[in-house]
């Protein structure tokens, strides 16, 4: 059958009950059209020729062109020609020009029918897949209620619509089971484009599904004056989440349980009876961990920002409630705070305490050669070390029940005795390492320190400058989701990362590695704190 021997308008209606069906552009079809009759074309003409079709938006004619390029040597006979020849169709043919010349339609055989067909139904399939990715690739993020078809192996195969998407095993809640037909709400976690075509991956686990279901039950939370800070979950047994007001006549948890706590149960219900613990936020991360380890009283908080740790001490009746069954209660209010909790009891802290008050007590003992007595009366006031009581100012001394001038000069003359003879020591050892003088020369680096560094291998101001601040004041990587520790070689003498980036920016400098107005100029508008002052000291 000839194509011209068709009704011509068949084909614009066909392709817009296509386009209706599969709900996509009605041009795509036409195209796909288009595609198919060439290819139809190919195999009767040739399929080294270069055949395109084109369909009259109006009147659905279809015009069949051969299509050959003007080349300087034909390789391709049937779809090149030289200037030469094409000049017979052209006269100011050049080469890369394209001489176009319509031919006959050709006779759509029963194969030849089918092959188009073919076409034409993976065209609209790819359209139809590139319109349901679209469409659920905005919707990710947000919740979808299906309908579901079917399980298999534990993944449940979910109807949204438009499209299948996946409950997988592990995002369901607890061992929650589903039969055909049955109604699902869950959260839309990815969309993913792959060569089978869209994958939505849901879930009922994830803790912005919990977000998600208080923004449903909870108008505050959706127009804003309520914010979910965080949400720290344990799917289908218990949940934290933290809320903040930006009304001050609005409470964030009133709101959020509602009247006899009908918003939060509606919340419970759907999550399977999953017990929801809502928080108050507090930028002060100290109060904000009392809050997030309720119901668990806490006497004592003590915060290390560096390490993102955080010790917690709790009455030793509260220890069992603070933990939680199988540690739950710290787990989760770890995840809400995104720190790492140590829980202790007031007597551990006390044993702790006394310990380290024992070790300071017998440090002065020994280096001071004092009796115990005097010892404790140092640590009772506060002094940790030598250099403390060597350095402070004498009133400081004086103050100290017993301790006369006298005294006061005597322990500080025994102290800085002490501390030049470790320095001494330290300095010989170093240079017994080969550390070079412009390491010694310095500022900034203690005896101890210069030797720690020669022990690891830093024996210039040249290796102390190739540095990263981390190997020298230490730090924390996470590998597999845990907190790993990078100890440094001045981490002992309690060097910070930023005193660590301060010194060996001032290194580079001295150096001639770096120009301090370079720097200046690279930091400004930034917070360039560390390497302006370092510019600074290089400078002085």
């Amino acid at each position: 059958m000839a194509i011209t021997s068709a009704n011509q308008l068949e084909l614009l209606q066909t392709a817009e009950a296509v386009a209706r069906e599969k709900m996509i552009d009605p041009e795509l079809v036409v195209e796909a059209m288009e595609e198919s009759l060439a290819r139809a074309a190919k195999s009767r003409y040739g399929a080294e020729m270069d055949i395109r079709v084109a369909i009259d938006r109006k009147t659905g004619k279809a015009t069949f062109t051969r299509v050959r390029t003007v080349v300087e040597e034909v390789e391709n006979y049937q779809a090149e020609l030289t200037v030469r020849e094409a000049k017979a169709w052209k006269e100011d043919a050049e080469v890369g020009d394209e001489i176009i010349d319509e031919v006959p339609p050709v006779d759509m055989g029963r194969i030849t029918a089918q092959s188009a067909k073919q076409v034409i139904l993976q065209k609209v399939r790819e359209a139809e897949r590139d319109r349901q990715f679209e469409e659920f690739q905005d919707r990710a993020g947000t919740i979808i209620n299906g309908v579901v078809k079917r399980e298999e192996y534990g993944n449940v195969i979910v109807d949204v619509g438009r499209g299948e998407a996946v409950l997988r095993r592990n995002e369901k809640i607890g061992r929650e089971s589903y039969r055909p037909n049955d109604r699902i709400r869950c959260y839309i976690k990815d969309v993913r484009r792959e060569a089978r075509g869209p994958q939505i991956f849901l879930s009922r686990t994830a803790p912005e599904f919990m977000a998600e279901l208080f923004k449903m039950e909870v108008p505050e939370i959706y127009d804003g004056i309520i914010e979910i800070k965080a949400v720290a979950r344990d799917p289908g047994s218990r949940a934290k989440i933290a809320v903040i007001s930006y009304d001050n006549s609005i409470d964030p948890v009133g709101a959020c349980v509602g009247m006899r706590g009908s918003r939060v149960q509606a919340v419970v219900n759907e999550l399977q009876g999953e017990k929801i613990d809502i928080i108050p936020w507090n930028e002060d991360a100290p109060t904000f961990l009392v809050n997030a380890l309720q119901p668990a009283e806490v006497t004592k908080v003590v915060l290390d920002e560096e390490a993102e740790r955080i010790e917690v001490v709790v009455p030793d009746e509260q220890l069992s409630l603070a933990i939680g069954r199988r540690g739950q209660n710290v787990r989760l209010a770890s995840q809400l705070t995104n720190l790492d909790i140590d829980i202790m009891t007031e007597q551990e802290e006390s044993e702790r305490r006394q310990a380290e008050f024992a070790e300071r007590t017998q440090l002065f003992m020994e280096r001071l050669d004092l009796d115990e007595f005097f010892a404790q009366l140092l640590v009772s006031e506060g002094f940790t070390n030598l250099e403390e009581v060597a350095y402070v100012e004498l009133d400081e001394l004086l103050v100290i029940d017993g301790v006369d001038e006298e005294t006061a000069n005597e322990l500080q003359a025994r102290a800085r005795d002490y501390i030049d003879a470790l320095n001494k020591k330290a300095l010989d050892r170093a240079a017994e390492l080969g550390v070079q003088q412009s390491l010694f020369d310095f500022e900034g680096l203690t005896p101890q320190m210069i030797e720690a560094l020669a022990e690891d291998g830093v024996l210039s101001l040249e290796d102390f400058a190739t540095c990263a601040d981390w190997e020298l004041a230490g730090g924390w990587t996470t590998v597999d989701g845990e907190r790993v520790k990078d100890d440094g070689v001045l981490e002992p003498f309690d060097v910070s990362l930023e005193e660590a980036q301060n010194m060996v920016m001032t290194a580079r400098i001295q150096l001639g590695w770096v120009d301090p107005a370079d720097l200046v100029e690279d930091e400004a508008g930034e917070d360039g704190d560390a390497p302006a002052e370092a510019a600074e000291e290089a400078g002085a």
